[in-house]
Formats: C-alpha cells, sequence, structure tokens
C-alpha cells in the first residue's frame, strides 16, 4: 500500500500514505485543547479504542470467535484495583502489572480453549467471563463483590502529574497508552506472523498442512490481546478508580463487537472510528432520550452492516481516494 512516490506528490505515495496516519493522532491531541469537560468522556472513549483493537486483533484477523473479551477487560481491571491498593499506588507499575497479570489469564485460558472453534469457542470464551463475574461477586472480601472495588488511590504520574477531576492528566495517559499498543499491534499485523494469521484465519487446514503450528500462534495472537485487553481494564479503573462488576459482564464484550463492525473489522483505525462514534453517539442518544438511546444505535449499526460493507472507515477510504485523485490531478497540471 506504501509505494514510492516523488517527492513533489504531497498526498499520494509514502508521504500522503504517512499524512492519514497523522490525522487520527493529530485529532486526539486536538480534543484535549478543545473539549473542555468532555475529557472524560474522551478518556472513555480512548479506553473502548485499546479494548476494540485487541478484539479486532483476535477476531478480526486470527478469526478467533469470542465473546468473553470482558473477561480480560475486568481481569485487568480488578488486577490494577487490588494492586493500587494493596501493593503501590504508582500507575505504571500498577499498569505493567495489570498487562502482565492479563496476559498470563490470557495464556492459560487461550491453551485451554483454542483447541475448539466455531460455536464450542464462543460458548466456552461466555462461560469464562461468566465464571469469572461470579468468583468476583462471591470473593466479597477481595472485590467488594456487587459494591465494587472501592478505595482505589493513584500517585501522580511520574511522581509529577496528578489525577485531577478535569481529567487532564488521565486523558493524556490513556493517549499515550494506546498509542504504544497500536505500534505494537500494527507492527504485528505487517509482520509476517500477521500474515500467517490471515491464512490461518481464511483456512486453518491448509496453514496446517504446510507446517505452520497453527494452535500455538492463536494462542500468541490470544495472549496478545488479552494483554491489551487487560491494559484497557487497567486505565479503566486507574483513571476512574473504581471497580464494577459490570467491567466483567457480556455487555462489554457486546459493546466491543459492536464497536468493531461500526468501525470495520480487520482495519486498525476502525477501531478508532468505531469507538469514538458509539461513544459520541450513546452520550448525545442519552441526553436527547435516555431510554431509547440503544434505537440510535442499533439504526447506526444496521446501517453500517446494510450499506457499508468496510465499516465506518469505507466512508473514510473514499474521502482519502478523491482527496488523492483531486491532489493528483493538480500535480499533473
Amino acid at each position: 500500500m506504501i509505494g514510492a512516490a516523488s517527492s513533489n506528490t504531497p498526498v499520494s505515495g509514502k508521504g500522503g500514505d504517512l499524512l492519514w496516519h497523522v490525522v487520527p493522532w493529530a485529532i486526539a491531541i486536538a480534543v484535549f485543547f478543545v473539549a473542555g469537560g468532555y475529557l472524560s468522556l474522551g478518556t472513555a472513549a480512548l479506553i473502548m479504542i485499546l479494548l476494540t483493537l485487541s478484539l479486532d486483533l483476535a477476531l478480526g484477523y486470527a478469526g478467533i470467535v469470542t465473546m468473553g473479551h470482558a473477561a480480560l477487560f475486568g481481569f485487568g481491571a480488578y488486577a490494577a484495583g487490588l494492586f493500587a491498593i494493596h501493593v503501590t499506588s504508582d500507575p505504571l507499575i500498577g499498569l505493567a502489572s495489570a498487562t502482565v497479570a492479563t496476559a498470563l489469564f490470557g495464556l492459560v485460558t487461550g491453551m485451554l480453549i483454542l483447541h475448539t472453534h466455531g460455536v464450542t469457542l464462543l460458548m466456552l470464551t461466555l462461560a469464562i467471563a461468566s465464571l469469572l463475574a461470579e468468583a468476583a461477586n462471591r470473593a466479597h472480601g477481595i472485590t467488594g463483590g456487587d459494591d465494587g472495588l472501592q478505595g482505589i488511590r493513584m500517585a501522580p504520574l511520574l511522581g509529577l502529574f496528578r489525577f485531577d477531576l478535569y481529567g487532564k492528566t488521565a486523558y493524556l495517559y490513556a493517549l499515550a497508552v494506546l498509542f504504544v499498543w497500536f505500534l505494537v499491534a500494527a507492527s504485528v499485523v505487517r509482520s509476517p506472523f500477521g500474515r500467517s494469521l490471515d491464512g490461518i484465519r481464511q483456512n486453518p487446514r491448509r496453514m496446517l498442512a504446510i507446517g505452520t503450528p497453527v494452535w500455538w500462534r492463536l494462542v500468541a495472537v490470544y495472549t496478545l490481546s488479552a494483554a491489551m485487553a487487560g491494559s484497557a481494564g487497567a486505565l479503566s479503573a486507574q483513571t476512574t478508580r473504581f471497580v464494577g462488576l459490570n467491567t466483567l459482564g457480556i455487555l462489554i464484550s457486546g459493546i466491543a463487537v459492536v464497536m468493531l463492525v461500526l468501525g470495520g473489522v480487520r482495519r486498525l483505525y476502525g477501531a478508532f472510528i468505531g469507538a469514538a462514534v458509539y461513544v459520541a453517539v450513546q452520550d448525545y442518544a442519552a441526553k436527547v432520550n435516555p431510554f431509547y438511546w440503544m434505537f440510535f444505535i442499533g439504526g447506526l449499526l444496521m446501517f453500517t452492516v446494510l450499506f457499508l460493507e468496510g465499516g465506518l472507515m469505507e466512508l473514510l477510504d473514499r474521502a482519502r481516494r478523491g482527496v488523492d485523485r483531486l491532489f493528483a490531478r493538480r500535480h499533473r497540471s
């Protein structure tokens, strides 16, 4: 997709491709300066982008049919919250610890369930999420049960930046973590390992026949996806300083799938578009009618599925091609 281009071509080719990569991050930074009192909502959107990105890696690129990403998200949230209460309130150490713990959880559960596929795999991921939610509910002395995990305190980030009520530190913190994970995901997708995942998704038997260790690669990408989802959960716990049972609920998994479909499957920036649009529409629709906001989300999802095969990213692709053609004509003239 990134091809050679003359230095005089302003948009097409390598420079243009880089420009289109810069735009989403420039918008995210601009939001910090113009959002005002909506930074908390923006932080929530960034966290959901990371969760959706982790789901795209497993479901979109590797074809792992799962509805249990809430288990990974919630596991990371509880791990970060408990770490902050009982060990240290340093956010970076807590984030790293929760990420590693969730990756190990994903590794163990992945080795158990990835021998299956299809509906069986889907049911197993749901079962793990349900079991984890019930365990958290029962362990009231540790997790707070249905009252939620409370009493989380966060030290200033890097010892300098306090998590204030305006959400400035939380927003930039979440954006930085998302950026790091995006670079990791992009590197994986474009690597030979990522290309082998695409082959496994399309025809696992053929990949197995040519000597590809299919099961191990699925376990590896599921573990990576779990680490990303755990980081999203940890960010949620650290920025809100609360973890509820809803973080382990099937609704979180369902929302992540909806966001992925809205943005576009197997499109890394689709997670950006899908999650951002979902959060924005939900917030606006809830203000218009707090009882029927799901109607707006459902209508948007139906429109996307029926008319935009590649999700909302397809609209941006059309706009990009139009801009590229415009600049190409001006360059030729």
